[in-house]
């Protein structure tokens, strides 16, 4: 599993595995590279810090617990 990051075009990628590259798919900001076996290879993240921001702004910052008495 390898990350890595590209400042210069704003694209994440993800090597899920080294198998080879047969096919890929586009689903908007998102490209993903399949082996032949349709098992996903590499995953780019086009506008990667536009991504980023907003999945992070959807992960809660605290989790309060209530005391059960």
């Amino acid at each position: 599993m390898k990350v890595k990051y590209s400042p210069e075009v704003d694209i994440l990628m993800y090597e899920v595995s080294k198998a080879a590259i047969d096919h890929t798919e586009e689903v908007g900001d998102i490209i993903v590279h399949y082996s032949k076996r349709r098992k996903p290879v590499l995953l780019e993240i086009l506008n990667a810090s536009s991504f980023l921001n907003q999945a992070l702004a959807k992960v809660p910052t605290a989790i309060s617990v209530k005391s059960q008495s």
